[in-house]
């Protein structure tokens, strides 16, 4: 078998076997095929796509190229939830404690975010004393004592995505469906779980700009899944503006808590009581959303949801203390208004421009070598539909003095991020369609 006749077969756009694909992966991944050739056959797929069953032989092979998690040790079914980015996006710092609360066992591992903000790790160190690093008999241990961890993913697991991740990076061939669907469900597949929820975002602050983009981005991680025997379902979910009003680590930790009390900002509690319910539904908990729902939202009454976040942070030695006084989270030296020049109400807020404007208040990493100011960040006094007078305040920076010089640019992106129109703008739906294995249901 030679690389340079699968490169050919691709680029005629025939199927490869399961053994040619395992034969690229096992072959670029230890070095025998070099990167000229992995990148022409990048760009084969490209052009010529994969089938589903293509695309399922190629995540299992990136899967089994480094660590894989069994987490048969651990009791129930697990289910895992992936999100495919975006600007405000802490839904996992609710959705744990809430689905561990309902009975569904929560085993996490999760990443910290190069760009705008960071990962759900990152969000999470934001506690003081917060341990993400677990081995993997305290991983266990901890799911079946209290339902919930969250953790940082290993460090050899899927090695041959990230060596083809990051040669895409530079060749053109990110933006390649069935390459990125095969590159978010590796990593599910080798993290073990049982089943998986996809949140796939569209809009602005999304990788994905268009719906039917997303949709189909969707539609490929669903078809992996089932290919595989992970029962997979994906919501997609707007990301034309920013989820929740918190943009930054410290401040989405104060905002997710707040949510767990029942008092967050609607739309994130919305599309965290949606994500949950198909977790419920995949763990055997509830038989319907709506019964799902209705469970969730006992768990936030009753005061179980946000016991469970105190269990977790406890437990990975972090500071309950900031749990039930938020305001013991970091905060920022500095915090300054960003008024509106026009009245009239809100007709669209870019995304990324807030993440970016958020990433030079120190919120996010520009290089991995870039430290996280936790307290910076962005919050959001307007979002889409509401009305807003001239002078008002769109937005509140929260910075510390050493990133000030990123000051005035942070406020001229807000500005430029915000668009105002003379005439009422209906709200955006937070859902825009359900993809599983039976087909597509839009809303």
């Amino acid at each position: 078998m030679r690389a340079v006749d699968l490169i050919r077969k691709k680029r005629d756009g025939q199927e490869l076997t399961s053994e040619e694909i395992a034969f690229l992966v096992k072959g670029y991944s230890e070095g025998q095929i070099p990167d000229y050739q992995m990148s022409a056959w990048a760009m084969a797929v490209y052009y010529q796509g994969m089938s589903a069953r293509e695309t399922a032989d190629l995540t299992m092979a990136m899967a089994g190229s480094g660590d894989t998690i069994d987490l048969s040790s651990i009791r129930g079914i697990k289910v895992d939830k992936h999100s495919t980015g975006g600007v405000g996006d802490k839904t996992t710092v609710v959705l744990g404690p809430l689905v561990a609360a309902a009975g569904v066992p929560v085993a996490k591992m999760s990443g910290r975010g190069l760009g705008h903000t960071g990962g759900t790790i990152d969000k999470l160190e934001a506690i003081s004393g917060f341990s993400v690093e677990l081995t993997k008999e305290q991983f266990f241990r901890q799911v079946n004592e209290i339902g919930l961890a969250v953790v940082g993913q290993s460090g050899n697991m899927t090695p041959a995505d990230k060596k083809l991740y990051a040669l895409r990076d530079v060749t053109a061939t990110v933006d390649s469906i069935p390459l990125i669907a095969s590159s978010v469900m590796s990593k599910k597949i080798a993290a073990g779980a049982d089943a998986i929820v996809l949140d796939v975002k569209t809009g602005s602050g999304a990788f994905m700009k268009t719906l039917e983009d997303s949709i189909r981005l969707a539609k490929a991680m669903v078809d992996i899944g089932t290919q595989v025997g992970r029962r997979t379902v994906a919501v997609i979910s707007d990301m034309d503006q920013p989820l929740g009003h918190a943009i930054g680590n410290a401040l989405e930790i104060k905002e997710a808590v707040a949510t767990l009390r029942g008092d967050g900002p609607a739309d994130l509690e919305e599309v965290c009581l949606i994500l949950a319910s198909h977790m419920l539904i995949l763990g055997g908990k509830a038989s319907s959303e709506e019964e799902a729902k209705a469970m969730l939202a006992e768990q936030i009454k009753s005061g179980q949801a946000l016991e469970k976040l105190k269990q977790m942070v406890a437990a990975q030695g972090g500071n309950t203390e900031q749990i039930g006084r938020p305001e013991l989270l970091p905060e920022a030296e500095l915090k300054v208004d960003v008024k509106a020049t026009a009245g009239g109400y809100v007709e669209s807020i870019q995304a990324e421009e807030i993440g970016l404007a958020a990433m030079m208040l120190g919120a996010g990493r520009e290089t991995k070598e870039s430290v996280i100011d936790l307290a910076a960040g962005v919050e959001l006094r307007k979002k889409i539909g509401d009305p807003v007078e001239a002078g008002e305040t769109l937005a509140v920076l929260h910075l510390n003095r050493s990133h000030e010089t990123g000051l005035a640019e942070a406020q001229r992106r807000i500005l430029n991020a915000y668009g105002i129109s003379s005439t009422k703008v209906p709200r955006r739906p937070l859902v825009f369609a359900l993809v599983t294995p039976d087909g597509i249901k839009r809303f």
